[in-house]
Protein backbone atom coordinates (compact mmCIF):
# COMPACT_ATOMS: atom_id res chain seq x y z
CA UNK A 1 0.00 0.00 0.00
CA UNK A 2 1.13 3.56 -0.63
CA UNK A 3 0.49 4.36 3.02
CA UNK A 4 3.13 1.83 4.09
CA UNK A 5 5.73 4.58 3.71
CA UNK A 6 4.23 6.38 6.75
CA UNK A 7 3.28 3.36 8.89
CA UNK A 8 5.66 0.42 8.29
CA UNK A 9 9.08 -0.22 9.85
CA UNK A 10 10.94 0.77 13.00
CA UNK A 11 11.83 4.20 11.68
CA UNK A 12 8.13 5.02 11.33
CA UNK A 13 7.49 4.64 15.07
CA UNK A 14 6.94 8.44 15.48
CA UNK A 15 4.55 8.46 12.53
CA UNK A 16 2.50 5.64 14.05
CA UNK A 17 2.47 7.41 17.41
CA UNK A 18 0.88 10.45 15.80
CA UNK A 19 -1.67 8.26 14.00
CA UNK A 20 -2.55 6.59 17.30
CA UNK A 21 -2.94 10.12 18.64
CA UNK A 22 -5.88 10.62 16.30
CA UNK A 23 -7.70 7.75 18.02
CA UNK A 24 -6.80 4.94 15.62
CA UNK A 25 -6.35 1.39 16.87
CA UNK A 26 -3.79 -1.15 15.67
CA UNK A 27 -6.27 -2.73 13.25
CA UNK A 28 -6.82 0.63 11.53
CA UNK A 29 -3.11 1.06 10.87
CA UNK A 30 -3.00 -2.04 8.69
CA UNK A 31 -5.91 -1.03 6.47
CA UNK A 32 -5.84 1.17 3.33
CA UNK A 33 -5.86 4.85 4.25
CA UNK A 34 -8.73 6.59 2.46
CA UNK A 35 -8.90 10.37 2.37
CA UNK A 36 -12.38 11.91 2.21
CA UNK A 37 -11.87 15.37 0.73
CA UNK A 38 -14.95 17.26 1.92
CA UNK A 39 -15.91 20.71 0.71
CA UNK A 40 -18.53 21.07 3.45
CA UNK A 41 -19.33 24.67 4.28
CA UNK A 42 -22.27 26.54 5.74
CA UNK A 43 -21.81 29.17 3.00
CA UNK A 44 -23.05 27.11 0.04
CA UNK A 45 -26.55 25.55 -0.21
CA UNK A 46 -25.10 22.80 -2.40
CA UNK A 47 -22.74 21.78 0.41
CA UNK A 48 -24.71 22.07 3.64
CA UNK A 49 -25.82 18.42 3.47
CA UNK A 50 -22.28 17.11 3.34
CA UNK A 51 -21.95 16.35 7.05
CA UNK A 52 -24.49 13.54 6.56
CA UNK A 53 -22.81 12.34 3.38
CA UNK A 54 -19.43 12.32 5.14
CA UNK A 55 -20.83 9.94 7.78
CA UNK A 56 -22.14 7.51 5.19
CA UNK A 57 -18.97 7.58 3.12
CA UNK A 58 -17.05 6.84 6.34
CA UNK A 59 -19.40 3.94 7.11
CA UNK A 60 -18.87 2.53 3.63
CA UNK A 61 -15.09 2.78 3.89
CA UNK A 62 -15.03 1.15 7.34
CA UNK A 63 -17.41 -1.60 6.26
CA UNK A 64 -15.21 -2.45 3.28
CA UNK A 65 -12.06 -2.62 5.39
CA UNK A 66 -10.55 0.83 4.93
CA UNK A 67 -9.56 3.58 7.37
CA UNK A 68 -11.28 6.90 6.54
CA UNK A 69 -9.80 10.36 7.16
CA UNK A 70 -11.83 13.50 6.44
CA UNK A 71 -10.01 16.66 5.43
CA UNK A 72 -11.34 20.02 4.30
CA UNK A 73 -11.29 21.68 0.90
CA UNK A 74 -12.32 25.32 0.34
CA UNK A 75 -15.50 26.15 -1.54
CA UNK A 76 -16.92 29.31 -3.10
CA UNK A 77 -20.58 29.83 -4.00
CA UNK A 78 -20.64 31.47 -7.41
CA UNK A 79 -24.16 32.77 -6.85
CA UNK A 80 -23.15 34.61 -3.68
CA UNK A 81 -19.87 35.80 -5.23
CA UNK A 82 -21.72 36.96 -8.37
CA UNK A 83 -21.98 40.60 -9.36
CA UNK A 84 -19.11 42.00 -7.28
CA UNK A 85 -15.34 41.68 -6.89
CA UNK A 86 -15.68 38.38 -5.02
CA UNK A 87 -16.35 36.57 -8.31
CA UNK A 88 -12.71 37.18 -9.24
CA UNK A 89 -11.81 34.40 -6.80
CA UNK A 90 -14.12 31.75 -8.20
CA UNK A 91 -12.20 30.35 -11.17
CA UNK A 92 -8.80 30.87 -9.48
CA UNK A 93 -10.05 28.77 -6.56
CA UNK A 94 -10.04 25.77 -8.92
CA UNK A 95 -6.23 25.83 -8.98
CA UNK A 96 -6.06 26.21 -5.18
CA UNK A 97 -8.33 23.20 -4.71
CA UNK A 98 -6.22 21.07 -7.04
CA UNK A 99 -3.16 22.05 -5.00
CA UNK A 100 -4.92 21.14 -1.73
CA UNK A 101 -5.82 17.65 -2.99
CA UNK A 102 -2.29 17.06 -4.26
CA UNK A 103 -0.70 18.40 -1.07
CA UNK A 104 -2.79 16.54 1.51
CA UNK A 105 -2.91 13.23 -0.35
CA UNK A 106 0.80 13.38 -1.16
CA UNK A 107 1.97 14.47 2.29
CA UNK A 108 0.00 11.74 4.08
CA UNK A 109 0.63 8.97 1.53
CA UNK A 110 -3.06 8.18 1.17
CA UNK A 111 -4.05 5.01 -0.66
CA UNK A 112 -7.29 6.37 -2.10
CA UNK A 113 -9.58 9.38 -2.24
CA UNK A 114 -13.29 10.06 -2.08
CA UNK A 115 -13.97 13.55 -3.38
CA UNK A 116 -17.11 15.00 -1.79
CA UNK A 117 -17.98 18.00 -3.91
CA UNK A 118 -20.84 19.74 -5.70
CA UNK A 119 -20.45 23.27 -6.98
CA UNK A 120 -18.87 24.91 -9.98
CA UNK A 121 -15.05 25.10 -9.67
CA UNK A 122 -14.80 22.69 -6.74
CA UNK A 123 -15.57 19.55 -8.74
CA UNK A 124 -13.03 20.12 -11.54
CA UNK A 125 -10.44 21.38 -9.05
CA UNK A 126 -10.70 18.18 -7.00
CA UNK A 127 -10.51 16.00 -10.12
CA UNK A 128 -7.44 17.92 -11.33
CA UNK A 129 -5.68 17.31 -8.01
CA UNK A 130 -6.61 13.62 -8.02
CA UNK A 131 -5.24 13.22 -11.56
CA UNK A 132 -2.05 14.90 -10.49
CA UNK A 133 -1.46 12.57 -7.52
CA UNK A 134 -3.04 9.67 -9.48
CA UNK A 135 -4.25 7.43 -6.67
CA UNK A 136 -7.57 5.52 -6.78
CA UNK A 137 -10.37 8.08 -6.61
CA UNK A 138 -14.16 8.21 -6.65
CA UNK A 139 -16.24 11.38 -6.81
CA UNK A 140 -19.45 11.95 -4.85
CA UNK A 141 -21.33 15.03 -5.99
CA UNK A 142 -23.77 16.10 -3.27
CA UNK A 143 -26.73 16.49 -5.61
CA UNK A 144 -29.07 19.07 -7.13
CA UNK A 145 -31.59 21.18 -5.26
CA UNK A 146 -35.31 20.53 -5.63
CA UNK A 147 -37.40 23.15 -7.40
CA UNK A 148 -38.97 25.93 -5.37
CA UNK A 149 -42.68 26.73 -5.61
CA UNK A 150 -44.86 29.80 -5.91
CA UNK A 151 -48.31 28.26 -5.89
CA UNK A 152 -48.22 25.70 -8.69
CA UNK A 153 -45.38 27.45 -10.47
CA UNK A 154 -41.97 25.77 -10.08
CA UNK A 155 -39.04 28.07 -9.35
CA UNK A 156 -35.30 27.99 -10.02
CA UNK A 157 -32.54 30.30 -8.83
CA UNK A 158 -31.56 31.93 -12.12
CA UNK A 159 -34.91 32.53 -13.76
CA UNK A 160 -36.68 33.53 -10.57
CA UNK A 161 -34.04 35.69 -8.87
CA UNK A 162 -31.30 36.86 -11.27
CA UNK A 163 -33.71 37.40 -14.17
CA UNK A 164 -36.39 38.67 -11.78
CA UNK A 165 -34.20 41.71 -11.06
CA UNK A 166 -34.76 42.88 -14.63
CA UNK A 167 -38.47 41.99 -14.54
CA UNK A 168 -38.91 43.98 -11.35
CA UNK A 169 -36.97 46.91 -12.79
CA UNK A 170 -39.24 46.82 -15.85
CA UNK A 171 -42.36 46.80 -13.66
CA UNK A 172 -43.38 43.29 -14.75
CA UNK A 173 -43.61 41.96 -11.19
CA UNK A 174 -44.66 43.68 -7.96
CA UNK A 175 -42.77 43.88 -4.67
CA UNK A 176 -44.83 41.15 -2.99
CA UNK A 177 -44.02 38.66 -5.76
CA UNK A 178 -40.36 39.69 -5.76
CA UNK A 179 -40.14 38.96 -2.03
CA UNK A 180 -41.76 35.53 -2.42
CA UNK A 181 -39.39 34.61 -5.26
CA UNK A 182 -36.40 35.63 -3.18
CA UNK A 183 -37.43 33.40 -0.28
CA UNK A 184 -38.77 30.38 -2.20
CA UNK A 185 -36.44 30.00 -5.22
CA UNK A 186 -33.89 27.95 -3.21
CA UNK A 187 -35.98 25.76 -0.86
CA UNK A 188 -33.39 23.24 0.37
CA UNK A 189 -29.85 21.90 0.16
CA UNK A 190 -28.41 21.19 -3.26
CA UNK A 191 -26.82 22.68 -6.36
CA UNK A 192 -29.02 25.16 -8.24
CA UNK A 193 -31.85 23.31 -9.99
CA UNK A 194 -31.04 23.63 -13.68
CA UNK A 195 -28.18 22.59 -15.91
CA UNK A 196 -25.89 25.28 -14.60
CA UNK A 197 -22.17 24.69 -14.05
CA UNK A 198 -22.41 22.66 -10.82
CA UNK A 199 -24.94 20.15 -12.14
CA UNK A 200 -23.34 20.06 -15.58
CA UNK A 201 -19.99 19.14 -14.04
CA UNK A 202 -21.68 16.47 -11.91
CA UNK A 203 -23.20 14.96 -15.06
CA UNK A 204 -19.89 15.03 -16.90
CA UNK A 205 -18.05 13.53 -13.93
CA UNK A 206 -20.44 10.58 -14.01
CA UNK A 207 -20.06 10.39 -17.80
CA UNK A 208 -16.28 10.29 -17.44
CA UNK A 209 -16.72 7.24 -15.21
CA UNK A 210 -15.54 8.88 -11.98
CA UNK A 211 -18.87 8.66 -10.09
CA UNK A 212 -21.29 5.82 -9.49
CA UNK A 213 -24.39 5.69 -11.72
CA UNK A 214 -27.16 8.18 -10.78
CA UNK A 215 -24.81 10.19 -8.55
CA UNK A 216 -25.07 13.31 -10.73
CA UNK A 217 -28.85 13.65 -10.76
CA UNK A 218 -29.97 12.17 -7.41
CA UNK A 219 -31.36 15.18 -5.48
CA UNK A 220 -29.36 16.27 -2.46
CA UNK A 221 -32.16 15.73 0.06
CA UNK A 222 -33.17 12.18 -0.95
CA UNK A 223 -32.08 8.96 0.76
CA UNK A 224 -30.97 7.80 -2.69
CA UNK A 225 -28.05 10.22 -2.39
CA UNK A 226 -27.10 8.84 1.03
CA UNK A 227 -27.00 5.29 -0.35
CA UNK A 228 -24.76 6.44 -3.20
CA UNK A 229 -22.42 8.02 -0.64
CA UNK A 230 -22.26 4.76 1.34
CA UNK A 231 -21.70 2.66 -1.79
CA UNK A 232 -18.95 5.05 -2.90
CA UNK A 233 -17.19 4.56 0.43
CA UNK A 234 -17.27 0.81 -0.10
CA UNK A 235 -16.22 1.00 -3.74
CA UNK A 236 -13.12 3.12 -3.14
CA UNK A 237 -11.61 0.30 -1.07
CA UNK A 238 -12.21 -2.07 -3.99
CA UNK A 239 -10.54 0.41 -6.37
CA UNK A 240 -7.51 0.57 -4.06
CA UNK A 241 -7.26 -3.23 -4.01
CA UNK A 242 -7.35 -3.30 -7.82
CA UNK A 243 -5.18 -0.17 -8.11
CA UNK A 244 -7.56 1.54 -10.54
CA UNK A 245 -6.38 5.15 -10.75
CA UNK A 246 -7.94 8.28 -12.31
CA UNK A 247 -5.60 8.23 -15.30
CA UNK A 248 -6.84 4.72 -16.09
CA UNK A 249 -10.30 6.26 -16.50
CA UNK A 250 -9.75 9.82 -17.74
CA UNK A 251 -8.36 9.74 -21.27
CA UNK A 252 -9.25 11.08 -24.71
CA UNK A 253 -12.03 8.47 -25.12
CA UNK A 254 -13.77 9.25 -21.82
CA UNK A 255 -13.33 13.01 -22.32
CA UNK A 256 -15.04 12.73 -25.70
CA UNK A 257 -17.91 10.87 -24.00
CA UNK A 258 -18.19 13.68 -21.46
CA UNK A 259 -18.25 16.31 -24.21
CA UNK A 260 -20.93 14.33 -26.05
CA UNK A 261 -23.12 14.16 -22.94
CA UNK A 262 -22.51 17.88 -22.43
CA UNK A 263 -23.75 18.61 -25.95
CA UNK A 264 -26.76 16.30 -25.61
CA UNK A 265 -27.79 17.96 -22.36
CA UNK A 266 -27.05 21.56 -23.38
CA UNK A 267 -24.67 22.16 -20.47
CA UNK A 268 -22.80 25.16 -19.17
CA UNK A 269 -20.14 26.87 -21.30
CA UNK A 270 -17.83 26.64 -18.28
CA UNK A 271 -17.38 22.96 -19.00
CA UNK A 272 -15.13 23.92 -21.90
CA UNK A 273 -12.68 25.46 -19.44
CA UNK A 274 -12.96 22.62 -16.95
CA UNK A 275 -12.73 19.65 -19.31
CA UNK A 276 -9.68 21.20 -20.98
CA UNK A 277 -8.07 21.73 -17.57
CA UNK A 278 -8.86 18.13 -16.57
CA UNK A 279 -7.45 16.92 -19.90
CA UNK A 280 -4.28 18.90 -19.23
CA UNK A 281 -3.76 17.10 -15.90
CA UNK A 282 -4.51 13.74 -17.55
CA UNK A 283 -2.01 14.46 -20.35
CA UNK A 284 -4.82 13.96 -22.87
CA UNK A 285 -4.87 16.22 -25.92
CA UNK A 286 -8.11 18.21 -26.05
CA UNK A 287 -8.79 21.41 -28.02
CA UNK A 288 -11.70 23.72 -28.75
CA UNK A 289 -12.06 22.03 -32.12
CA UNK A 290 -12.94 18.76 -30.37
CA UNK A 291 -15.91 20.48 -28.71
CA UNK A 292 -17.22 21.88 -31.96
CA UNK A 293 -16.64 18.62 -33.86
CA UNK A 294 -18.63 16.62 -31.31
CA UNK A 295 -21.31 19.33 -31.05
CA UNK A 296 -22.01 19.13 -34.79
CA UNK A 297 -22.49 15.37 -34.47
CA UNK A 298 -24.59 15.30 -31.26
CA UNK A 299 -28.28 16.26 -31.11
CA UNK A 300 -29.50 18.23 -28.10
CA UNK A 301 -32.03 15.82 -26.55
CA UNK A 302 -33.10 17.37 -23.21
CA UNK A 303 -34.96 20.55 -22.35
CA UNK A 304 -33.38 21.57 -19.05
CA UNK A 305 -33.21 25.08 -17.66
CA UNK A 306 -31.91 27.66 -18.36
CA UNK A 307 -32.74 27.20 -22.05
CA UNK A 308 -35.67 24.84 -21.46
CA UNK A 309 -38.29 24.19 -18.81
CA UNK A 310 -37.20 20.97 -17.06
CA UNK A 311 -35.29 20.63 -13.78
CA UNK A 312 -32.58 18.24 -12.63
CA UNK A 313 -35.15 16.28 -10.61
CA UNK A 314 -36.99 15.63 -13.90
CA UNK A 315 -33.82 14.28 -15.50
CA UNK A 316 -33.28 12.00 -12.51
CA UNK A 317 -36.84 10.69 -12.69
CA UNK A 318 -36.37 10.04 -16.41
CA UNK A 319 -33.41 7.74 -15.79
CA UNK A 320 -30.49 10.07 -15.07
CA UNK A 321 -27.17 9.99 -16.87
CA UNK A 322 -27.36 6.22 -17.58
CA UNK A 323 -30.50 6.91 -19.65
CA UNK A 324 -28.75 9.75 -21.50
CA UNK A 325 -25.86 7.38 -22.22
CA UNK A 326 -28.36 4.84 -23.54
CA UNK A 327 -29.66 7.40 -26.04
CA UNK A 328 -26.09 8.15 -27.11
CA UNK A 329 -25.04 4.48 -27.21
CA UNK A 330 -24.21 4.37 -30.97
CA UNK A 331 -21.83 7.32 -30.52
CA UNK A 332 -20.16 6.34 -27.23
CA UNK A 333 -16.57 5.26 -26.75
CA UNK A 334 -16.16 2.33 -24.36
CA UNK A 335 -14.19 2.89 -21.19
CA UNK A 336 -13.89 1.62 -17.63
CA UNK A 337 -15.58 3.38 -14.70
CA UNK A 338 -15.25 3.45 -10.91
CA UNK A 339 -18.38 1.26 -10.65
CA UNK A 340 -16.52 -1.73 -12.07
CA UNK A 341 -18.78 -1.64 -15.12
CA UNK A 342 -17.81 -0.26 -18.50
CA UNK A 343 -19.56 2.84 -19.80
CA UNK A 344 -21.26 1.07 -22.68
CA UNK A 345 -22.44 -1.63 -20.26
CA UNK A 346 -24.00 1.04 -18.03
CA UNK A 347 -25.67 2.57 -21.09
CA UNK A 348 -26.93 -0.75 -22.41
CA UNK A 349 -28.53 -1.72 -19.07
CA UNK A 350 -30.13 1.68 -18.43
CA UNK A 351 -33.88 2.30 -18.49
CA UNK A 352 -35.44 5.42 -20.02
CA UNK A 353 -38.57 6.26 -18.03
CA UNK A 354 -39.59 9.42 -19.88
CA UNK A 355 -39.20 9.53 -23.65
CA UNK A 356 -39.99 13.24 -23.80
CA UNK A 357 -37.57 14.24 -21.05
CA UNK A 358 -34.72 12.37 -22.78
CA UNK A 359 -35.60 12.31 -26.46
CA UNK A 360 -34.41 9.91 -29.12
CA UNK A 361 -31.60 11.11 -31.39
CA UNK A 362 -33.94 11.32 -34.41
CA UNK A 363 -36.34 13.76 -32.67
CA UNK A 364 -34.12 16.14 -30.68
CA UNK A 365 -34.90 19.58 -29.33
CA UNK A 366 -32.06 20.85 -31.52
CA UNK A 367 -30.21 19.01 -34.27
CA UNK A 368 -26.81 20.02 -32.93
CA UNK A 369 -25.25 20.10 -29.47
CA UNK A 370 -25.63 22.74 -26.81
CA UNK A 371 -22.31 24.55 -27.28
CA UNK A 372 -20.73 26.13 -30.35
CA UNK A 373 -17.19 27.43 -30.85
CA UNK A 374 -16.86 30.60 -32.92
CA UNK A 375 -13.81 32.03 -34.68
CA UNK A 376 -13.06 35.24 -36.57
CA UNK A 377 -10.98 38.40 -36.42
CA UNK A 378 -12.62 39.25 -33.08
CA UNK A 379 -11.59 35.91 -31.56
CA UNK A 380 -8.77 34.26 -33.48
CA UNK A 381 -8.20 31.61 -30.80
CA UNK A 382 -11.91 30.85 -30.38
CA UNK A 383 -14.83 31.72 -28.12
CA UNK A 384 -17.87 29.91 -26.74
CA UNK A 385 -21.65 30.29 -26.94
CA UNK A 386 -24.46 28.15 -25.51
CA UNK A 387 -26.42 27.88 -28.75
CA UNK A 388 -29.16 25.72 -27.24
CA UNK A 389 -30.19 28.70 -25.08
CA UNK A 390 -30.34 31.16 -28.01
CA UNK A 391 -33.63 31.99 -29.72
CA UNK A 392 -33.64 30.85 -33.35
CA UNK A 393 -34.12 34.44 -34.56
CA UNK A 394 -30.91 35.47 -32.81
CA UNK A 395 -28.57 32.77 -34.11
CA UNK A 396 -27.32 35.36 -36.59
CA UNK A 397 -27.12 38.91 -35.27
CA UNK A 398 -25.39 42.08 -36.39
CA UNK A 399 -25.31 45.18 -34.25
CA UNK A 400 -23.36 48.19 -33.14
CA UNK A 401 -20.84 47.80 -30.34
CA UNK A 402 -21.46 49.37 -26.96
CA UNK A 403 -18.20 49.14 -24.98
CA UNK A 404 -17.64 48.60 -21.27
CA UNK A 405 -14.42 47.86 -19.39
CA UNK A 406 -16.00 46.05 -16.43
CA UNK A 407 -19.12 44.20 -15.31
CA UNK A 408 -20.00 47.02 -12.90
CA UNK A 409 -20.07 49.55 -15.75
CA UNK A 410 -22.41 47.45 -17.86
CA UNK A 411 -24.82 46.74 -14.99
CA UNK A 412 -25.25 50.46 -14.37
CA UNK A 413 -25.93 50.99 -18.07
CA UNK A 414 -28.42 48.09 -18.37
CA UNK A 415 -30.45 49.00 -15.29
CA UNK A 416 -30.20 52.69 -16.27
CA UNK A 417 -31.87 52.01 -19.60
CA UNK A 418 -28.83 52.83 -21.73
CA UNK A 419 -28.67 49.47 -23.52
CA UNK A 420 -30.95 49.62 -26.56
CA UNK A 421 -32.26 47.39 -29.33
CA UNK A 422 -29.66 46.52 -31.96
CA UNK A 423 -26.63 46.76 -29.66
CA UNK A 424 -23.85 44.25 -29.11
CA UNK A 425 -22.78 44.84 -25.51
CA UNK A 426 -19.01 44.34 -25.19
CA UNK A 427 -17.54 43.64 -21.74
CA UNK A 428 -13.75 43.49 -21.83
CA UNK A 429 -10.85 43.31 -19.36
CA UNK A 430 -12.69 40.50 -17.56
CA UNK A 431 -10.57 37.61 -18.93
CA UNK A 432 -8.43 35.17 -16.93
CA UNK A 433 -5.55 37.65 -16.74
CA UNK A 434 -7.33 40.99 -17.07
CA UNK A 435 -10.21 40.33 -14.69
CA UNK A 436 -8.35 38.77 -13.09
CA UNK A 437 -10.21 35.49 -12.65
CA UNK A 438 -12.61 35.62 -15.59
CA UNK A 439 -15.77 36.63 -13.73
CA UNK A 440 -19.13 35.15 -14.71
CA UNK A 441 -21.51 37.64 -16.29
CA UNK A 442 -24.80 36.20 -15.06
CA UNK A 443 -26.00 39.48 -13.58
CA UNK A 444 -25.88 41.48 -16.85
CA UNK A 445 -27.14 38.62 -19.04
CA UNK A 446 -30.01 37.93 -16.64
CA UNK A 447 -30.88 41.63 -16.43
CA UNK A 448 -31.06 41.76 -20.23
CA UNK A 449 -33.43 38.76 -20.25
CA UNK A 450 -35.49 40.20 -17.41
CA UNK A 451 -35.92 43.46 -19.33
CA UNK A 452 -37.04 41.49 -22.40
CA UNK A 453 -34.07 42.55 -24.52
CA UNK A 454 -32.54 39.11 -25.17
CA UNK A 455 -34.19 38.94 -28.61
CA UNK A 456 -32.87 42.37 -29.56
CA UNK A 457 -29.44 42.64 -27.90
CA UNK A 458 -26.31 40.43 -27.94
CA UNK A 459 -23.45 40.39 -25.46
CA UNK A 460 -19.81 39.36 -25.89
CA UNK A 461 -17.00 39.24 -23.34
CA UNK A 462 -13.51 37.95 -22.67
CA UNK A 463 -14.97 36.89 -19.33
CA UNK A 464 -17.33 33.96 -19.02
CA UNK A 465 -20.93 33.11 -18.26
CA UNK A 466 -22.73 31.11 -15.65
CA UNK A 467 -24.45 27.97 -16.82
CA UNK A 468 -27.60 29.94 -16.12
CA UNK A 469 -27.02 32.37 -18.98
CA UNK A 470 -29.37 32.32 -21.96
CA UNK A 471 -29.62 34.44 -25.07
CA UNK A 472 -26.96 35.39 -27.69
CA UNK A 473 -24.10 35.71 -25.20
CA UNK A 474 -20.58 34.88 -26.40
CA UNK A 475 -17.82 34.35 -23.81
CA UNK A 476 -14.16 33.34 -23.56
CA UNK A 477 -13.17 35.77 -26.35
CA UNK A 478 -9.52 34.85 -26.96
CA UNK A 479 -7.05 36.47 -27.01
CA UNK A 480 -8.47 38.57 -24.18
CA UNK A 481 -8.15 42.35 -24.00
CA UNK A 482 -5.25 42.30 -21.51
CA UNK A 483 -3.27 40.11 -23.89
CA UNK A 484 -3.80 42.38 -26.89
CA UNK A 485 -6.87 40.73 -28.39
CA UNK A 486 -8.84 42.79 -30.90
CA UNK A 487 -11.59 43.22 -28.31
CA UNK A 488 -9.28 45.73 -26.58
CA UNK A 489 -9.36 48.01 -29.62
CA UNK A 490 -13.09 48.12 -30.29
CA UNK A 491 -14.97 51.43 -30.17
CA UNK A 492 -18.61 52.32 -29.66
CA UNK A 493 -20.52 51.91 -32.91
CA UNK A 494 -18.28 49.28 -34.52
CA UNK A 495 -20.34 46.76 -36.48
CA UNK A 496 -20.10 43.25 -34.99
CA UNK A 497 -21.48 40.12 -36.63
CA UNK A 498 -22.27 36.97 -34.63
CA UNK A 499 -23.13 34.05 -36.93
CA UNK A 500 -23.56 30.92 -34.82
CA UNK A 501 -24.56 28.52 -37.65
CA UNK A 502 -21.42 29.52 -39.58
CA UNK A 503 -19.32 29.61 -36.38
CA UNK A 504 -18.13 33.17 -37.06
CA UNK A 505 -17.66 36.29 -34.95
CA UNK A 506 -16.19 39.34 -36.69
CA UNK A 507 -15.96 43.11 -36.46
CA UNK A 508 -16.18 45.12 -39.67
CA UNK A 509 -12.79 46.87 -39.62
CA UNK A 510 -10.08 47.07 -42.26
CA UNK A 511 -6.59 45.78 -41.48
CA UNK A 512 -5.32 49.34 -41.79
CA UNK A 513 -7.82 50.62 -39.20
CA UNK A 514 -6.97 47.77 -36.82
CA UNK A 515 -3.24 48.53 -37.04
CA UNK A 516 -3.90 52.24 -36.51
CA UNK A 517 -5.92 51.52 -33.38
CA UNK A 518 -3.24 49.19 -32.02
CA UNK A 519 -0.71 52.03 -32.36
CA UNK A 520 -2.93 54.61 -30.67
CA UNK A 521 -4.90 52.69 -27.99
CA UNK A 522 -3.07 51.46 -24.91
CA UNK A 523 -3.88 48.22 -23.10
CA UNK A 524 -5.18 48.94 -19.58
CA UNK A 525 -2.91 47.93 -16.68
CA UNK A 526 -3.74 44.98 -14.40
CA UNK A 527 -6.47 45.76 -11.88
CA UNK A 528 -4.94 43.79 -9.00
CA UNK A 529 -1.32 44.33 -7.93
CA UNK A 530 -0.93 42.03 -4.91
CA UNK A 531 -2.02 38.76 -3.31
CA UNK A 532 -3.21 35.53 -4.87
CA UNK A 533 -5.14 37.20 -7.70
CA UNK A 534 -2.00 39.04 -8.81
CA UNK A 535 -0.03 35.78 -8.85
CA UNK A 536 -2.92 34.16 -10.72
CA UNK A 537 -2.98 36.89 -13.38
CA UNK A 538 0.74 36.42 -13.99
CA UNK A 539 0.53 32.61 -14.30
CA UNK A 540 -2.81 31.80 -15.95
CA UNK A 541 -3.09 30.77 -19.59
CA UNK A 542 -5.73 31.76 -22.12
CA UNK A 543 -9.35 30.62 -21.83
CA UNK A 544 -8.79 28.85 -25.15
CA UNK A 545 -6.50 26.39 -23.35
CA UNK A 546 -8.59 26.01 -20.18
CA UNK A 547 -7.24 28.95 -18.14
CA UNK A 548 -4.75 26.72 -16.33
CA UNK A 549 -1.55 27.71 -14.58
CA UNK A 550 1.56 27.81 -16.74
CA UNK A 551 4.12 25.14 -15.96
CA UNK A 552 7.29 26.48 -14.39
CA UNK A 553 10.16 26.90 -16.82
Amino acid sequence: MRSDKIKKGLERMPNRALLYGTGLGPSHINRPFIGIASSFTDLIPGHINMRTLERYIERGVENAGGTPFIFGVPGICDGIAMGHSGMRYSLPSRELIADVIESVAGAHALDGLVLLTNCDKITPGMIMGALRINIPTIVVTAGPMLSGHFGKKRLSLVRDTFEAVGRFKAGRIIEEEREILEKEACPCAGACQGLYTANTMACLTESLGLSLPFCATAPAVLNKKIRIAYDSGQQIVELVKKDVSPRDIVNKKSLENAIRVDMALGGSTNTVLHLMAIADEAAACLTLKDFDRISKDTPHITNLRPGGESFMEDLDNAGGIPAVLKRLFPKLNDNISVSGKRIRQIAQNAIIYDYEEIRALHRPYHKKGGIAILYGNLSEDGCVVKQSAVDSDMLRFQGRACIFNSEEEVMRAILGGKVKKGMVVVIRYEGPCGGPGMREMLSPTSAIVGLGLHKQVALITDGRFSGGTRGPCVGHISPEASKGGLIAYLKDGDQILIDIPKRRITVKLSKEEIEKRKRNIKILPLKIKSGYLYRYSKMVTSASTGAVFKNAE
